[in-house]
């Protein structure tokens, strides 16, 4: 089976609990650092799925690979290979595909619950209509034109979207322990007061083992019906 192109666009936002479901399933996966400068692939034909992360730029930012990747999704749509986009990368997915990235109206920092809006999310959520899902963004997406919406929050309309095999998402469900300590080192940073969309390092440590394992069963529903596809 040809490899799972992972695409990092920051040292801190790498593929998680992605990675960890891919080779609990034996799924090979390579990772494509781009924040380290490392070739984009010219097509998607190597590669059964591409996998988009996270990230602190804007898809709108004037980035010498962005172009390159939102033609590289558009390739893979065309060609039938699997595209999944965690927050950033849902971002470049709505983009690709003829979306907008805009400002939210608030930032979503934090855990925060996320919501089923059409029948077609309990295909990818194994069920669950609403479920816990960790949060970091003050951008949100448009859903593109012949995918279908999933997932909203109260803070942020737009969660996820599917469109056939691909699934772009708003939300953090590839979260760990490990990363979540690490972005915290950046909560200042963000310039954001603690509200009710805006949770503050403390809050976010509350119940997170707990939290994280019942987001885990979410994960594994929506990454098992990703992989299907392959």
């Amino acid at each position: 089976m040809k490899p799972i192109a992972i695409f990092r666009h920051s040292p801190g936002e790498g593929p998680g609990y992605f990675a960890t479901f891919l080779d609990a399933h034996s799924l090979p996966w390579q990772l494509i650092k781009i924040d380290e400068g490392e070739a984009l692939p010219a097509d998607a034909s190597a590669f059964s799925g591409l996998c988009f992360m996270g990230g602190p730029m804007s898809v709108n930012d004037n980035l010498p690979w962005i172009s390159t990747v939102l033609s590289l999704i558009r390739h893979a749509v065309d060609k039938g290979i699997p595209v999944i986009g965690h927050c950033l990368g849902g971002q470049l997915m709505s983009k690709a595909l003829g979306g907008m990235v805009s400002k939210n109206a608030v930032k979503e920092i934090g855990w925060g619950q996320v919501t089923a809006t059409d029948p077609l999310a309990l295909d990818w959520t194994g069920g669950a209509t609403e479920f816990d899902a960790f949060h970091w963004h003050g951008e949100t997406f448009t859903i593109p034109a012949g995918a279908t919406r999933i997932l909203e929050s109260r803070y942020c309309a737009n969660q996820a979207f599917v469109l056939g095999p691909h699934l772009g998402m708003q939300c953090h469900v590839e979260m760990t322990e490990a990363m979540i300590r690490l972005w915290n080192r950046q909560w200042a940073e963000e310039s954001a007061t603690a509200s009710a969309s805006v949770q503050t390092p403390a809050q976010m440590y509350e119940s997170m083992t707990e939290r994280i394992a019942a987001m885990r069963g979410v994960s594994d529903a929506l990454y098992s019906r990703w992989i299907s596809g392959l």
